[in-house]
C-alpha cells in the first residue's frame, strides 16, 4: 500500500473518532478536544492528497499551504473557544 493512502486512511478514522466525540458526549470542553481530533483528520488528508502521481518528484504545495493555513486557524479557533469556555 502507498503511504499516502494510509495517511488518508489515519486521517478519516481520527475524523471519525472526532465525531464521534462530537456527537456523543455532553462535557464542552471534549467537544473542543473532538473538533481538534477532527481538524487534524482533515489536515492529515489534504498532506496525503498533495502527493500526485509517483512520477512527480515534488508533491503539490497548495494543499500543504492550506493545511498550515488551517492550524494557524484552528489554533486562533481553540484558543477562543476555551477562553468562552473559562467565561462560561
Amino acid at each position: 500500500m502507498n503511504p499516502a493512502l494510509w495517511y488518508a486512511l489515519v486521517g478519516a478514522g481520527l475524523v471519525g473518532i472526532g465525531l464521534h466525540g462530537l456527537i456523543l458526549t455532553p462535557n464542552l470542553l471534549r467537544k473542543i478536544i473532538a473538533l481538534n481530533i477532527m481538524g487534524n483528520g482533515t489536515f492529515l488528508v489534504l498532506v496525503s492528497l498533495s502527493k500526485r502521481l509517483p512520477e512527480f518528484a515534488h508533491p503539490d504545495p497548495v494543499p500543504q499551504a492550506m493545511v498550515l493555513t488551517g492550524v494557524v486557524v484552528a489554533v486562533s479557533a481553540t484558543a477562543l473557544a476555551l477562553a468562552l469556555l473559562c467565561r462560561y
